[in-house]
């Protein structure tokens, strides 16, 4: 089991935080998808966690952390007096809010742009309202879509099950045919 250290705030002295080892979700090489999500684990009263943390509880690479906050699709990130990013489970729930932007397939720009209209305040409302809307339009059209192409695969299916099932019918008449003639010829 790995125990991440970190330093308690108020005594500046190190613990290790009760936040079980949970596996390490692969991710494909290039893959565009959002990580998986695992079980949030946050300890309870807990709200300064290490990158190593925030890799565990996201299933996001350390790089790809930085990269968000590099790109500005992260806030803010505090840090410690060593200068190591602690995340805040307001971090922690605006990433899982990118996510879910991931799936939806919403490009990095579009995600980057709508963590700029946070930032800028209240008075963007109405533009992000926008931009949220028709990632929802487009979401709706490809449910649509990939819903049409589950009805033809369903007809697909069946088509060859029906088949499969015919040529089941059509080998054993064969068979009983040849059964038919085999008697028919042992009994001359």
């Amino acid at each position: 089991m790995t125990v991440l250290e970190t330093t308690d705030p108020i005594t500046n002295t190190p613990t290790a935080p009760a936040v079980p080892d949970v596996p390490e979700v692969p991710a494909a090489a290039g893959s565009c998808s959002a990580p998986q999500q695992q079980p949030d684990r946050r300890p309870d009263g807990h709200d300064r966690y290490t990158i190593s943390e925030v890799v565990v509880f996201t299933g996001l690479t350390a790089h790809t952390l930085r990269w968000y906050e590099r790109i500005g699709l992260m806030p803010h990130i505090d840090r410690s007096h060593t200068g190591q990013r602690r995340y805040s489970n307001r971090d922690l729930d605006w990433l899982d809010f990118v996510g879910k932007l991931r799936l939806t397939g919403m490009p990095v720009a579009d995600m980057v742009r709508y963590a700029e209209l946070v930032r800028d305040g209240d008075h963007t409302y109405g533009e992000r309202f926008e931009l949220l809307e028709s990632t929802r339009r487009a979401v709706q059209d490809r449910i649509t879509e990939l819903q049409d192409t589950l009805a033809v695969l369903d007809r697909k299916i069946s088509f060859y099950a029906e088949a499969d099932l015919d040529a089941g019918l059509v080998r054993q008449v064969r068979e009983d045919v040849r059964e038919g003639v085999r008697e028919m010829e042992r009994a001359r």
